[in-house]
């Protein structure tokens, strides 16, 4: 692999980074890493119709209430942030 090849997966990885939010950095934290995932998979179920009527005859609800559910932990996926330690 040669120093160009280098320079240009990370310009490439820098790019994606800054254009995608779940992509993530170095500076990101535990906490944060969690909560975009958890905000990905509950988008995830709301857009897939066939996994969110699954959800809902798991859990005997309407699909709009799984819907609404689902919608209501985007918020706070991992409840609130955790106290941050400033140096």
């Amino acid at each position: 692999m040669q120093a160009s090849d280098r320079f240009n997966i990370n310009s490439q990885l820098e790019h994606l980074q800054a254009k995608y939010v779940g992509t993530g950095h170095a500076d990101l934290t535990r906490f944060e890493w969690a909560v975009n995932i958890h905000r990905d998979s509950y988008a995830s179920y709301v857009g897939h119709y066939p996994m969110l009527a699954y959800f809902a005859v798991a859990e005997n609800e309407s699909i709009g209430r799984e819907r609404y559910n689902f919608m209501q932990k985007m918020l706070l996926p991992c409840g609130l942030p955790p106290e941050r330690e400033d140096d």
